[in-house]
């Protein structure tokens, strides 16, 4: 089956050459719209989203951006695939004898087929065909087989930190294709995201794996979760992180200011005297550590000048240089 090139640049709205900075801009103001965390209409923002998340995992990490860079302008060249290619079969498990199936991730799971092909590795095998136990076989030594068990297979899933904190119901899709008949059957189910599941946790569920060969029962399908961008937090283990910007005279004089969390928007008292980069932090308002335990937020203090000025403020700021001890150049 061919695999469709994504444009990422274009799924972002930023050209080929644009910065980190204007990438994550991108990211944010997109991300913010679409976010199935924030966006009203989450079934129909849900696809758009997944398209942006995948483009900013892409293009926001340098050697993945590398790679794309340096396979895109070669996509559709004759002879052969582009730079990078890794043929992989994704997605296709051969079970001995005339079995053959293919699954594919779809609806809420992930990643595209394109991005699984390069960065990912959605449809790994995970459980080996060939390895069972011999409780799997319906006998042990001495008894005749009746059945072997299908394989175990792996997915991607991306999960939202909302999710992440909270828990959730998930409907997704599975595609099988049996090559004997053609037919392609899509078997649609719920899964249970629980709360405190963490990056790459393996969520199973039971039967959805393989079919059994024999009158064998069914393997079953493992979801590695991959955590969504966010349009506000970064993650570094269970602590996020908030880019706070500030006005100058908020950080001189302090301020009290709303910041977002993944609960509700909480009240932060800024000190007088803040510092550009420094960081306040709100326990309690991460990412699960346990059962009744969460990391930490910090806000990341951005100190923003007014990029335009009245002639008013213009003079302001000129009398206030002019009294003011102040000299960053001097200052220890």
């Amino acid at each position: 089956m061919a695999i469709e090139f994504r444009d990422y640049y274009k799924i972002l709205d930023v050209p080929r050459d644009a910065s980190a900075d204007d990438i994550r801009k991108a990211f944010r103001k997109l991300a913010r719209k679409y976010h199935p965390d924030v966006a009203k209409d989450k079934v129909q923002a849900e696809e758009k989203f997944k398209e942006i998340n995948e483009a900013y995992e892409v293009l926001s990490d340098p050697e993945k951006k590398k790679k794309y860079d340096t396979l895109g302008a070669n996509w559709n060249r004759p002879g052969g695939p582009p730079p990078g290619w890794q043929e992989r079969n994704t997605g296709t498990f051969h079970g001995g004898g005339p079995e053959n199936f293919e699954f594919q991730f779809g609806g809420t799971t992930g990643f595209s087929d394109f991005f699984e092909q390069f960065f990912g590795g959605g449809g790994r095998d995970f459980g080996g065909f060939s390895q069972f136990d011999e409780a799997d076989l319906g006998g042990g030594p001495g008894r005749q087989t009746q059945g072997r068990r299908g394989r175990n297979i792996e997915g991607d899933i991306l999960v939202t930190l909302d999710e992440a904190v909270h828990g959730s119901i998930r409907s997704v899709s599975l595609q099988r294709r049996n090559p004997r008949t053609g037919a392609a059957e899509s078997h649609r189910f719920r899964v249970k995201i629980p709360a405190g599941v963490g990056e790459g946790q393996l969520i199973r569920v039971a039967g959805q794996g393989q079919t059994g060969v024999g009158g064998g029962p069914a393997g079953d399908l493992y979801l590695r979760v991959s955590f969504a961008k966010h349009p506000d937090f970064s993650i570094r283990g269970s602590d996020l992180f908030y880019d706070l910007p500030l006005a100058p005279w908020e950080a001189v004089l302090g301020a009290t200011v709303r910041i977002p969390t993944l609960d509700e928007p909480v009240t932060l008292r800024i000190p007088a005297g803040t510092q550009q980069g420094q960081q306040l932090r709100i326990r309690g308002r991460g990412l699960p550590t346990g059962e009744k335990s969460r990391g930490n937020l910090y806000a990341v203090v951005v100190i923003q000048a007014p990029k335009e000025t009245s002639s008013e403020e213009k003079k302001l700021w000129e009398e206030l240089a002019k009294k003011s001890r102040f000299n960053p150049r001097t200052e220890p």
